[in-house]
């Protein structure tokens, strides 16, 4: 049977489907881990009537490396780290080339600069382009008025279910596209408009010359060694 079209998801699904590629795991994968067929792992994914009694739950969570709390949304206006720190965690710093790999080529950060009224850490949607990092804000936004000065980017990951996460920092000067025309392109290349909205087209591209990254690995959870 033909998979369902993605507007028919429920929010388990969508969850479920994005860790899934996040752990660039298959169905089968997912499905050897949990206990289950394959063709309930597509099940659940596709068709938002799914309801996954608790048991099942547990398993998959355990499965895809995260919570219940966080497949099923409970956990969705909760701040991060809210667990326990592990007991055998070590940090270790990560090499340029590991610290790019990690934010990817898309995604949500945190920039800090100089406002009007002081410092301030602002969330926004990001775009990596040719070792830049490329995001839009409103025309007189504090981020538009930082044109030409140091701004610092920050991106991390936060893994609840073992206590684990990365942050990459990311410092450089930041400054606005002043082309309409190079501005509409880095627009349309973007994998999204920002999340918070409209009349945010003034595109701003940071070139960092410092990139670091910090990794906590957690001794005996998945993928880590050691």
């Amino acid at each position: 049977m033909p998979s369902q079209p993605h507007s028919a998801r429920g929010d388990i699904g969508r969850r479920v489907a994005t860790r899934r590629e996040q752990l660039g795991l298959s169905r089968q994968e997912v499905a050897l881990r949990a206990a289950a067929a394959p063709g309930y792992i597509e099940y659940v994914e596709e068709h938002s009537s799914a309801a996954p009694g608790i048991g099942f739950l547990l398993r998959l969570a355990n499965a895809l490396e995260t919570t219940v709390e966080e497949l099923t949304g409970a956990a969705g206006d909760l701040p991060a780290g809210l667990a326990r720190a592990a007991g055998r965690a070590r940090m270790v710093e990560l090499d340029v080339s590991d610290s790019w790999a990690l934010l990817g080529d898309h995604g949500v950060g945190r920039v800090a600069l100089s406002g009007a009224d002081g410092p301030v850490v602002l969330p926004l949607n990001y775009q990596v382009l040719d070792g830049e990092v490329v995001f839009s804000t409103a025309e007189h936004s504090s981020l538009a008025m930082a044109d030409g000065t140091e701004i610092a980017f920050e991106a991390d990951h936060i893994d609840g279910a073992f206590s684990r996460g990365w942050s990459v920092l990311l410092v450089g000067p930041v400054h606005g596209v002043a082309d309409e025309e190079a501005a509409r392109r880095l627009r349309e290349s973007a994998f999204s408009p920002p999340w918070a909205g409209d009349k945010r087209e003034h595109v701003m591209v940071l070139s960092p010359r410092r990139v670091t990254g910090r990794r906590i690995i957690v001794s005996g959870a998945p993928g880590d060694d050691g």
